[in-house]
């Protein structure tokens, strides 16, 4: 049974176990019992998502880079600030907290959404982009908690005077020791497990909202006061704390944008920004935890949701109250302010070794979620599979250790403020792609796309992406254009490497609901001629013995509709299921594997004549429906399996690796022998000629195209390739007349073939027959001006026929006036006359013409209408096309050529 039970996988239903002995049940129960391992444990939302993203939001912007913000930017612009990141970030969350509500969640977080909806192509590149962000965002919380241990207990520069606490070297191979230290620490932490860090990010957090507490304490009861600041030029200055003071407002409010003294940097907007926003960027973090959560679709929104408005409402007040009682150049000269202003100097300094021990835990941890699960699915093969280990409780502690050598070498960087841009830009990025997976399951108006969280909509999901695309170039033009640009080779390189999902592709929703509406608008009384386009269906009796022409009309449907359709005899009631629905795989995987552009087509019916029929009437969808029915010749041709020499079916073919891919064959009867009896007579197969004209249908008959090899063909050199075309209806030749419907659809489809990128090269040779009564010249030129008319190139070859038209029965025929779109056509009491010899000489005369061409395109008479000369009908045409190479018989019905612009 290849369905699946949703019941079984959800585990509504359980199976009972089957009875057995009862000394066998309790071995059986102590096996189990022995071999089975506790599940691990899973978070809740407090501690899974509502307390690490918090810590992560808060980290190293509340502490260090607060005053940074305010006294570059000013309180305006700074207000500003956050209204523009949290808009970008809510847009965001509203899609995290669709997308999460929408379905059961695993490990990898973003990526796991983002793969889920988008594909693996998309998935795999963002994941990776997610993955970088995580890392440089867990090696930019290291460096802020260097920084502030070197800012505090560091060694000052010559000159000036030490404290007794200030023993640390402070050169950059010493932050680095610092910091590599500090990793270590995170690492341990990390691979004990999840369990462990969410009761070490507890413990942190109940430390940051003390010190918190105390920050804002110390607003109201610290007595105004002054605090010695090291200018950037060494010089010693003072800075002062006044208290509420209004006009320390008024001085706060506009920007004033100088020199970072971290880096030597001008700042500006859109430095400051990428500095802010890392203090947002941590709205990810309960999301990567998702495989180690209870309920990853009800903690998530709640938990992010939750840490977002409560972080923000911090952030607002405390840039207020920090405006209201600090100097603008205390602000800009020290970002360790908070701690000489607090009621207790060693509050803020353990508050933020806490938070950014704990943010960079958290990206680090984040990091090795999203690895894992990028080794898991197999994204890049065989190059992510030391990140698939795990330890007993489930930890992928070989993801960890990969994650924590990243992170040390991105601490080679040195300093905070030079990597934060890059992790904006990363978070951005993954924002916005979060955002166009939500997009994208909403304009896909899939039925299964039904989130229980509700407070989203399409608008919503394009201001995210715009919100975040205008921040990222503002940022940083060059490292926004680059991270695209990445980005974009990522996607390209997995749609060629990744393996095959059952994820689904949101790209086919998208494809299905945009079809459907361009279908409707597709609207067949606006048909004009000047726009039509071959629309075949092939009629494929096995796919064994019709490679070739499979190929070759997929050279002539120039851009239209192209459907294979079978027919297999069968009576539906007789048997116990549709036999048509295991084959559709084996018809697809030959699609794939000739490179082919089409539809297949498949029916069973009593017999071959009513499923062509079906399949005329059904075939195509709107105005797209077949217009173009092509045939293979009846004849008494032995058929040669063709499917071998197709390297994707062939055993020989080196990229089969073992028995069993050459086992996976297309599951096709094999070839009829000479002896095997047909699956139709030739009375029915006239019959479904006569059929398909009536229902206003053009016809091809296609013979012996198991001889092309348009490979071959075209590999010769200093040999010309020629399609040769015979727009003179061979069972009447005594009409001089050229331009009737059949035969400039002929032209037509000889042109077509001719415009295709391999068949250019081919020269199209046009032969017009004359009698020598006839004005061989006017003829000539008549035809010349057509072709002009008709933009055809093509050469023009005047063949006198005398002989041939002498074993003609035309003089039997004189007064018949019966004519088929002003050309003389074949009436059923006298078409049958024809002689064997008249046929044999137009077979040779066709022969006689040169080497042997591509192909030949010949004018295909309309069958009789009484069913009793249809057996003669055939027996005509197999003795006019015999031995003649790839033979196109063509019968056009419809107008295809037109004049005007």
């Amino acid at each position: 049974m290849a369905e699946r039970t949703p019941l079984l996988n959800y585990r509504l239903y359980t199976a009972p176990e089957p009875r057995c002995s009862s000394s066998a049940e309790g071995g059986g129960s102590r096996a189990r019992r022995e071999g089975q391992q506790p599940p691990p444990k899973k978070l809740s939302t407090f501690f899974g998502v509502v307390i690490p993203t918090l810590l992560s939001m808060f980290s190293v912007v509340i502490f260090l880079r607060i005053g940074f913000v305010v006294g570059q930017a000013g309180l305006y612009q700074s207000i500003l600030m956050y209204i523009v990141a949290y808009f970008i970030i809510s847009m965001t969350v509203l899609s995290v907290c669709a997308i999460s509500t929408n379905g059961a969640l695993d490990a990898g977080g973003a990526y796991y959404m983002i793969s889920r909806a988008l594909g693996p192509e998309f998935g795999g590149s963002i994941g990776i982009m997610f993955f970088f962000a995580n890392i440089c965002g867990s090696a930019l919380y290291v460096l802020g908690l260097v920084e502030s241990i070197v800012d505090i207990f560091g060694v000052p520069p010559a000159g000036q005077t030490a404290s007794t606490v200030q023993i640390l070297p402070s050169s950059y191979w010493y932050e680095l020791l610092y910091g590599t230290i500090i990793l270590i620490l995170c690492l341990l932490v990390c691979l004990v497990g999840a369990d462990i860090y969410a009761k070490a990010s507890f413990v942190i957090f109940l430390i940051v909202i003390v010190v918190l507490g105390t920050i804002f304490i110390s607003f109201f009861v610290v007595s105004p006061k002054s605090i010695n600041i090291t200018m950037s030029e060494g010089n010693i200055s003072e800075a002062s704390f006044t208290g509420f003071k209004l006009s320390t407002l008024k001085s706060n409010l506009p920007s004033d944008y100088v020199e970072d003294y971290t880096t030597g940097k001008m700042m500006s907007f859109a430095a400051v920004f990428a500095v802010m926003f890392n203090g947002c960027t941590g709205i990810m973090a309960g999301s990567n935890m998702s495989g180690d959560l209870k309920n990853p679709s009800y903690s998530i929104p709640r938990g992010t949701i939750t840490a977002v408005i409560f972080t923000y409402i911090i952030y607002n007040i405390l840039s207020l109250m920090i405006s209201c009682t600090c100097e603008r150049l205390l602000l800009q000269n020290d970002y360790d302010f908070l701690k000489d202003i607090n009621v207790w100097h060693p509050f803020v300094i353990i508050g933020i070794y806490s938070s950014t021990l704990s943010a960079s835990m958290s990206n680090l941890i984040g990091a090795s979620r999203i690895l894992y699960a990028l080794a898991k699915d197999d994204i890049f093969g065989k190059l992510l599979m030391p990140a698939k280990k795990t330890s007993r409780g489930g930890n992928p502690w070989a993801a960890v250790l990969i994650s924590w050598m990243l992170v040390q070498l991105v601490l080679f960087t040195g300093k905070l403020n030079t990597i934060a841009g890059i992790v904006t830009i990363f978070f951005l990025l993954v924002y916005a792609a979060v955002d166009l997976a939500c997009l994208a399951l909403e304009w896909a108006s899939a039925p299964n796309f039904r989130p229980t969280f509700r407070y989203f909509t399409w608008h919503t999901c394009v201001l995210g992406i715009i919100g975040c695309g205008i921040m990222m170039f503002l940022i940083s033009p060059i490292y926004a254009s680059c991270s695209v640009a990445f980005m974009l080779i990522l996607l390209l390189v997995l749609h060629y490497i990744s393996p095959s999902s059952s994820w689904g592709y949101i790209s086919q929703a998208l494809i299905f609901h945009q079809v459907r509406k361009y279908l409707l608008m597709l609207d067949v009384r606006k048909d004009h001629v000047k726009f039509w386009r071959p629309q075949i269906l092939l009629m494929v009796a096995n796919p064994r013995t019709s490679t070739q022409l499979i190929s070759f009309t997929n050279d002539l449907k120039k851009s239209g509709l192209y459907v294979l359709g079978h027919v297999q005899k069968g009576n539906l009631d007789e048997m116990p299921s549709d036999p048509l629905q295991a084959q559709y795989d084996s018809w697809l995987s030959l699609v794939d594997a000739l490179n082919v552009k089409s539809f297949v087509s498949l029916t069973l019916s009593d017999s071959v004549r009513h499923g062509v029929q079906h399949l005329l009437f059904i075939s195509g969808l709107g105005g797209m429906r077949p217009n173009t029915l092509i045939l293979g010749f009846y004849d008494d041709c032995v058929p040669e399996n063709g499917l071998q020499q197709i390297p994707a079916f062939s055993c020989n073919n080196s990229s089969v690796l073992n028995e069993q891919d050459c086992n996976l064959q297309p599951n096709f009867p094999p070839a009829r022998e000479a002896s095997s009896p047909k699956a139709l007579s030739g009375k029915e197969y006239v019959a479904i000629i006569s059929d398909s004209i009536k229902m206003l249908k053009n016809v091809c008959l296609a013979r012996y195209f198991c001889q092309l090899n348009k490979a071959e063909l075209f590999s010769r050199k200093n040999q010309e390739v020629s399609i040769d075309v015979w727009p003179l209806n061979p069972l009447r030749p005594d009409s001089a007349n050229y331009v009737d419907t059949c035969s400039l659809f002929l032209l037509q489809m000889a042109c077509i073939l001719n415009m295709v990128r391999s068949w250019r090269s081919a020269k199209l040779r046009i032969f017009l027959c004359v009698e020598s009564g006839n004005s061989v010249g006017e003829q000539d030129t008549k035809l010349k001006q057509l072709l002009r008319q008709l933009r055809i190139k093509g050469s023009i070859t005047t063949l006198p026929w005398d002989n041939v038209a002498a074993l003609h029965w035309h003089k039997q025929m004189a007064q018949d006036d019966g004519r088929e779109g002003g050309f003389a056509n074949i009436f059923p009491s006298n078409a049958m006359k024809i002689s064997d010899d008249y046929l044999m000489a137009v077979n040779k005369m066709i022969l006689e013409q040169g080497a042997h061409p591509a192909i030949r395109f010949l004018y295909l008479p309309r069958p009789p209408a009484d069913t009793a000369l249809h057996e003669r009908y055939l027996e005509q045409l197999d003795i006019m096309t015999k031995n003649l190479g790839p033979t196109l018989l063509v019968h056009g019905i419809s107008a295809v050529t037109s004049t005007d612009l």
